[in-house]
């Protein structure tokens, strides 16, 4: 049986990288669509490709204020999360959700209409890398390396400790 090996201090840090870039690109995109009143997911939903009715579903007018807000939420939560290195995890899943909610809408899919990207892709796209990417953040957290969890573990330590 193969011993489980410690990630180097470089591995570590090329993960909090990650995980910080990660995070300001949530954080960057709840609070650009928090701070423009007139932002709101409708259009995305309605041009949605691959499950429309239910993408369509979600745009209707008794829901759309509600996944606005939701979307809102989830991107400062995960960008915050990831940011600061408390409950990474619970962040990189709920990131992972919503990015693959983002693919699902509008995936590049052979023989599917792509819409507005900034490229031409096929079957992977920014999305699924991105939650490839907090998959790989909530297999390997770092938080304990560089983030809140690491001053509170010391704490809780501490305290056990006396």
């Amino acid at each position: 049986m193969p011993q489980s090996t410690q990630l180097t201090s470089m591995q570590t840090t090329a993960l909090v990288i990650m995980r910080l870039l990660i995070g300001w690109h949530f954080l960057y995109e709840g609070v650009l669509k928090l701070y423009t009143p007139s932002w709101t997911s409708k259009g995305y939903l309605l041009s949605a490709t691959y499950l429309e009715s239910f993408f369509q579903s979600l745009a209707g007018e008794s829901l759309i204020s509600t996944v606005d807000t939701l979307n809102i939420v989830a991107l400062l939560l995960v960008g915050a999360t990831l940011i600061l290195g408390f409950k990474t995890q619970l962040g990189s899943l709920i990131g992972i959700g919503l990015l693959l909610l983002y693919f699902l809408a509008h995936p590049p899919f052979p023989g599917y209409p792509q819409g507005p990207t900034e490229g031409s892709y096929w079957i992977v796209n920014k999305n699924l890398i991105e939650a490839a990417a907090l998959l790989v953040i909530f297999l390997f957290p770092t938080s304990l390396s560089f983030g809140l969890e690491r001053i509170f573990s010391k704490k809780q330590i501490q305290t056990q400790a006396h």
